[in-house]
């Protein structure tokens, strides 16, 4: 089996906020205040292999964002470790092998400098390009990319919102990397800039070979462009599998309730449930399987007690089999200590015939069919 590009093993992240001198002293007079602590990954484990698309998924505050910012190496963790290719991301200049595209491409441009300079500054920096090759060098990579060269000495606010994605992509391909943490990069877009960006992403995949850590809450994107997807709830690994077995057949009720809050447009009117419970606090995680508050089918862990963590084993790009968390005789669906397992994807269902996400279907609007777009994809996979 090929070594993955990317490995994330037991990846903890605690985010503490320590009392100053004041603070202090009002608890030696007897105030009521402590220091707190925001568990944001609990023993995250996750490999991803070279060329591969890894979608992950999750609710607000889940720790997304998070753990690529991690993956990147522009955010130290608390415990575990990352390596990039066998070493740790950040060693000698590993890290420009890993970029990172950002959910505001407005936020993350300098507004004072021009896009020439915004693509090609780290290329210069890091002596990839010499100066007098550097105009060159952004013309090549504006064109690929798909903006016209001839705006290289446009400022960022005279772009719109899908031309300066393309201009973020452009300057995370400047350092050559092959391997891209997408941080929700197509949320703040219509759907039929959307469609055009993710188009660009699998061309790109095709053409240089990039691996993907692909962050959206967008279900039906994941659906389309990645080859796995991860759940994260409350900073932990709750289920991962290959899209389509995912799709088709959730296990962990967590993911199951998600899958069914997708809008469909055939199947007749829809009736949409919350989750039932509260939404724990990364403050205070309740102890054990982070989602037994809100299952009422699932039975709280003892007080103290905590499973270990998820530790997959590295598929294939397209491995054969699906990757799920398996039963456990403790309880009739899951047990305190749910490690992941490979499981005989046999008695996935298939998705209905005929059957298209609401992303496909205004795909199928853009001027591409759903046909196509699935061809293609399948292609590069």
């Amino acid at each position: 089996m090929t070594a993955p590009i990317l490995e994330i093993e037991r990846v903890t992240k605690r985010f503490e906020n320590k009392l100053d001198l004041a603070g202090k002293l009002a608890r030696r007079l007897g105030a009521t205040v402590e220091e707190n602590t925001v568990h944001a990954l609990d023993s995250v484990s996750l490999t991803v292999q070279p060329g591969e698309v890894v979608g992950l998924v999750g609710e607000s505050g889940c720790g997304k964002s998070t753990l690529g910012r991690i993956a990147a190496g522009i955010m130290p963790l608390s415990e575990g470790a990352v390596r990039y290719h066998g070493k740790p991301v950040g060693a000698d200049k590993s890290g420009l092998g890993i970029q990172m595209i950002f959910q505001d491409p407005m936020s993350s441009l300098n507004p004072r400098k021009k896009v020439i300079d915004a693509i090609g500054e780290a290329a210069l920096y890091h002596g990839l390009v010499a100066r007098r090759e550097l105009e060159a060098y952004v013309v090549d990579l504006m064109d690929q990319v798909g903006l016209d060269p001839n705006f290289r000495h446009r400022y960022p606010h005279q772009f719109s919102g899908g031309q300066r994605q393309r201009i973020g992509i452009a300057r995370a391909l400047a350092v050559k990397p092959d391997f891209l943490v997408c941080d929700e990069s197509v949320a703040a877009l219509d759907v039929s800039i959307q469609a055009q960006v993710l188009n660009l992403f699998m061309d790109l995949r095709a053409a240089r070979g990039l691996t993907y850590l692909f962050i959206s809450h967008d279900l039906a994107v994941v659906e389309h462009i990645a080859d796995r997807v991860a759940i994260l709830y409350l900073g932990r690994l709750v289920e991962l599998a290959r899209t389509e077995d995912l799709f088709a057949n959730p296990r962990h009720p967590y993911a199951q309730a998600l899958l069914s809050q997708i809008p469909r447009v055939d199947g007749g009117r829809q009736v949409f449930a919350p989750v039932k419970g509260e939404i724990p606090s990364p403050l205070h995680p309740p102890p054990g399987l982070p989602f037994s508050p809100r299952a009422a089918r699932w039975r709280p862990t003892a007080a103290g007690s905590k499973p270990r963590p998820c530790v997959p084993s590295p598929p294939a790009i397209k491995p054969p089999a699906i990757w799920r968390l398996p039963h456990d005789a403790r309880h009739p669906r899951w047990g305190p200590n749910p490690p992941l397992c490979k499981r005989d994807g046999a008695d996935a269902r298939r998705r209905a015939p005929g059957h298209r996400s609401l992303f496909a279907r205004a795909r199928g609007r853009c001027g591409r069919s759903a046909a196509t777009a699935s061809a293609g994809a399948h292609a590069l996979r």
